[in-house]
């Protein structure tokens, strides 16, 4: 928003009054960042992430910062967010050929890779959580095992116990189930799944 904004002022500035009235596009223009000052710090920060978590991705990341070392003249197609930065304009005839609007498309891709990595990232956590999870469960299945066989059948129910209630109360955290009470039983989390059509009654 703060490249269109710098790039067409007049028409930005109608478009926003448009939506939001005067008052309240007042405060929105002034609540944008200052693109040439911020995007530095921004591009640090992503390139890192991109590098973790994207790396087939950084090259094409950079790619829409850098402009071309073999670059002839500048186009529209090799116009990158490093010649916004530097105002630059190339005119010919007095008239305007490529100029800064031609970075936006660079910098929306740059930002869609970086959704990319984010969205990534969470996918990768939730993956680690269940197999730590699972192997958490394992464990305690076997101490509930071991207690068995040494005779202790209470001890070992009530752990199995736990393990089956913890297991339905991240079930219902996955299908977005919101558990009322504070201390519920297994019996309450399989009524809330059913409730919720996440399970059926046989």
């Amino acid at each position: 928003m703060a490249m269109q904004y710098d790039c067409f002022p007049k028409r930005f500035e109608e478009q926003i009054q448009e939506i939001t009235g005067k008052e309240k596009a007042d405060e929105y223009l002034k609540s944008l960042p200052d693109f040439k000052s911020d995007y530095q710090a921004w591009y640090s920060e992503a390139k890192a992430v991109v590098r973790q978590v994207l790396p087939d991705r950084l090259s094409d990341f950079v790619a829409y910062y850098e402009y071309p070392r073999a670059r002839k003249e500048i186009t529209f197609a090799n116009y990158m967010i490093k010649d916004y930065l530097q105002s630059l304009h190339r005119t010919q005839y007095e008239r305007e050929i490529v100029g800064p609007s031609a970075a936006i498309p660079e910098f929306v891709q740059q930002l869609n890779i970086v959704k990319a990595a984010e969205k990534s990232l969470n996918s990768a956590l939730f993956e680690i959580r269940s197999i730590l999870q699972a192997d958490l469960f394992d464990s305690e299945i076997e101490s509930a095992e071991a207690l068995a066989k040494a005779g202790f059948l209470r001890g070992a129910g009530a752990m199995c116990g736990v393990v089956i209630e913890k297991h339905l109360r991240e079930v219902c955290g996955q299908h977005g189930i919101q558990i009322r009470k504070a201390r519920p039983t297994i019996s309450d989390l399989n009524d809330y799944l059913r409730k919720g059509d996440v399970v059926s009654v046989p």
